[in-house]
C-alpha cells in the first residue's frame, strides 16, 4: 500500500482521501525507511509538500537503484522549471502539485500499473497476522496492554496496525488515547456481506503514532447487534490490509470473544497476581483447550507483577500450567501515563515496563521491534532499541 511522508498532520487527511484504503501515513523520511524495510513489495512513496525539496531528491537518487520497483511521487506547492529538471535527473517518477489532489491519485495509480508490469499482481497482496488480548476477568490492565502492544508493533509507521476494540459494551481503546471517534463497529452492522476494505476503512479513527482504531460503540445495547458473522468478516477484511490486527476484548466469554479467538493467530492472556484472576484463567484455559483454539499460540501477560502480593510470578507456571512470556511490574508511570492519554511505550520506551511490552511484541511479530522514537531508520541497520528487544528474546 502507498507510504506517506508528512511532517505536517494536517494534511495528511487529504492525501489519504485520494489513495487507496489501507495507505500509511509517517511524520519522517526516517519512518519510511522503517517501512520500506519491512515492506518489500511497496510500490510508492509518495513526499508529501513539507518534506524539503533537497531531502525528497535524495529519497528519489536512493531509491531509483535500492529499490527500482518503487516510484517516488513529490507533491510540491509550486512547479517549476528547475524542481522539475531536478527530479527528473534524481528519479521522481511523478511531480504533481499539491492543490491538485486528483494528480496525486492519477499518480498513484500510474505507480501501481509500473509495479504490476514489472513484478506481476501477486506482488502486493498479503496476509497480515492477529493478535487477540484477552483476560476472562475484568480490572487486570488488558486494555492498556493491548494500547501499548499495538503501539509497540507499529514503531511509529513502520508497520500497519490496526486496534480493535470488540469490547463491545464498555471498550476504552479510544479514550485511553484520548480519541473521539466519529465512527466505529456499530456502524458495519448490516454490512456482513457487503463489507470491504474501503467500506471498513471508513470506520477507522487515526492515532498520530499511524496506529488505526476501530473504536467500541458508544452504547452498551448496540452490543448484541454486532454478530459474530460481522465480527469474522471484519477481521479477515482487516487482516488483508493491515500487518497486525491487535483485538482488545471484552473480560467474557461470549459469541463475539469467542469467534475473536477463533480468527486468532496469537493470543494474549492477561492476568494478575491474584487467586480469583487465576482461577479464572485456569478455567479459560482449559476452555480454550476444549475448544482446540490456538493451542501452540498462547502467550501469558503478567501485569502488575509483583512478589509483594503473596503470589510470585514463578508459581504461576505450576498454578497454569504455563510459563509467563513477559511480565510487567506495578508501576506509578504506567498509570500516569494512560491516565494522561499517552501510554508508556510512546511516552517513554526505556521504562521497564515498555521493554518488557517491546520483547513480547517482538517475539509475536517474529522479528526484531525497535522502540518507538529510536533512530531505527535505514533498512539493515539495526538501533539500539532493536538490539535490545532482540537481547531480550534471545533470553527466553
Amino acid at each position: 500500500m502507498p507510504i506517506i511522508v508528512e511532517p505536517e498532520q494536517s494534511i495528511v487527511p487529504a492525501l489519504l482521501g485520494v489513495l487507496p484504503a489501507g495507505s500509511q501515513a509517517v511524520a519522517s523520511l526516517e519512518r519510511m525507511n522503517a517501512w520500506l524495510a519491512q515492506h518489500q513489495d511497496e510500490y510508492v512513496a509518495v513526499l508529501g509538500p513539507s518534506v524539503p525539496l533537497a531531502e525528497a531528491l535524495s529519497v528519489c537518487d536512493q531509491l531509483r537503484t535500492a529499490r527500482p520497483t518503487v516510484s517516488v511521487v513529490l507533491v510540491r506547492e509550486e512547479l517549476s522549471t528547475d524542481v522539475l529538471t531536478e527530479a527528473m535527473h534524481a528519479g521522481a517518477r511523478d511531480v504533481v502539485p499539491s492543490h491538485s489532489l486528483d494528480a496525486v491519485s492519477a499518480a498513484v495509480t500510474r505507480a501501481y500499473q509500473l509495479f504490476v508490469a514489472l513484478r506481476g499482481p501477486g506482488g502486493v497482496a498479503q496476509t497480515g497476522k492477529v493478535i487477540t488480548v484477552w483476560s476472562p476477568k475484568g480490572g487486570v490492565g488488558k486494555t492498556t496492554m493491548a494500547v501499548n502492544l499495538g503501539l509497540a508493533l507499529a514503531e511509529r509507521g513502520a508497520r500497519r496496525v490496526c486496534l480493535v476494540d470488540l469490547d463491545l459494551a464498555f471498550g476504552d481503546v479510544a479514550i485511553t488515547m484520548q480519541l473521539f471517534p466519529t465512527h466505529s463497529i456499530e456502524h458495519a452492522i448490516g454490512s456482513e456481506n457487503s463489507l470491504d476494505a474501503e467500506l471498513l476503512g471508513g470506520l477507522l479513527t487515526r492515532h498520530q503514532d499511524s496506529m488505526m482504531i476501530l473504536a467500541a460503540p458508544s452504547h452498551p445495547d448496540v452490543r448484541d447487534r454486532v454478530s459474530p458473522t460481522l465480527v469474522a468478516q471484519v477481521i479477515r477484511t482487516l487482516r488483508e490490509t493491515f500487518d497486525f490486527v491487535v483485538i482488545d476484548t471484552a473480560p467474557a466469554v461470549d459469541e463475539q470473544t469467542l469467534t475473536a479467538l477463533d480468527e486468532t493467530d496469537e493470543i494474549v492472556i492477561v492476568a494478575t497476581l491474584d487467586v480469583p484472576t487465576l482461577k479464572n484463567v485456569k478455567v479459560a484455559l482449559e476452555t480454550l483447550d476444549m475448544l482446540d483454539i490456538a493451542p501452540d499460540h498462547r502467550h501469558l501477560l503478567l501485569n502488575r507483577a509483583d512478589d509483594q502480593v503473596g503470589i510470585s510470578p514463578d508459581r504461576v507456571e505450576g498454578i497454569l500450567g504455563m510459563r509467563p512470556a513477559a511480565k510487567v511490574a506495578t508501576s506509578i508511570e504506567v498509570a500516569a501515563s494512560t491516565n494522561a492519554g499517552d501510554p508508556i511505550v510512546a511516552k517513554n520506551p526505556h521504562h521497564p515496563s515498555s521493554t518488557a511490552i517491546l520483547a513480547l511484541a517482538a517475539e509475536l511479530a517474529g522479528q526484531d521491534i525497535a522502540a518507538p522514537g529510536s533512530g531505527a531508520a535505514q533498512p539493515g541497520n539495526e538501533s539500539e532499541s532493536q538490539g535490545r528487544s532482540r537481547r531480550l528474546r534471545r533470553r527466553r
